[in-house]
């Protein structure tokens, strides 16, 4: 997998890259990030990527001829390009998988007031939110996506089995519980279930959990519960 970031602060995002999994991945080429600087892409001597937007208001806006000189600048393959905003659609775990199988993503970090739309409307781009709030700019959320999409490509995680029990590996269930040594911390204990060997039994315990985690920490997953 290829993926390509546009921003105005590189740095930002390189320094994570080189770090833990992906970092390892991105080493041995297993994933491909290339981060460019959006500036790179302007034709004035200040290299302005922002103007004044037009009715008024307050803030700044992304120009588009920048962004569209950037991203074009990948010509004839830039994959499916996205708009980091709080306005876009809500990263969830099936868009995940979904953006797993495309073989180049091109991210765009927004930042100011907003991109100007036609960003969204002419490339196309698809505007994508990693939650409902905002933040100063979109390099977070691109590492946030970044981060969640390569650790569904083979070989980006040692034990592809353990991405079977995360979070939302099956729809609409949380993980369950987990316990390591010492068995006892503090006054807490390991719960037995989990020292006797007994491999139907610690499923079992496994599951209704993961369950009870759902239902206590996010009720809106849980069918006809909206507490």
């Amino acid at each position: 997998m290829r993926i390509d970031v546009f921003t105005i602060f590189p740095d930002l995002v390189r320094g994570p890259l080189t770090a833990s999994l992906l970092g390892k991945a991105i080493e041995a080429a297993v994933v491909d990030v290339r981060v460019h600087d959006l500036r790179d892409h302007t034709e004035d001597p200040h290299r302005d990527v922002d103007d004044a937007p037009f009715g008024g208001g307050p803030g700044m806006v992304m120009k588009p001829d920048v962004w569209f000189r950037a991203v074009e600048s990948l010509d004839p393959d830039r994959g499916r390009v996205l708009l980091l905003s709080p306005a876009g659609r809500r990263l969830d775990q099936d868009l995940v998988r979904e953006l797993a199988d495309e073989p180049h993503l091109t991210l765009l970090c927004g930042r100011y007031e907003g991109v100007d739309e036609r960003v969204v409307e002419g490339l196309p781009a698809q505007e994508l939110s990693i939650g409902d709030y905002v933040l100063s700019g979109g390099e977070l959320p691109a590492l946030v996506t970044i981060e969640a999409v390569t650790r569904l490509v083979p070989g980006v995680i040692g034990s592809e089995e353990s991405l079977e029990q995360d979070s939302f590996s099956e729809p609409g269930l949380l993980d369950h519980p987990h316990y390591t040594r010492p068995r006892e911390f503090r006054g807490m204990s390991v719960p037995e279930v989990l020292l006797g060997g007994n491999h139907a039994e610690i499923e079992r315990w496994r599951r209704e959990t993961a369950e009870a985690k759902t239902r206590r920490n996010r009720p809106d997953l849980v069918p006809g519960d909206r507490s």
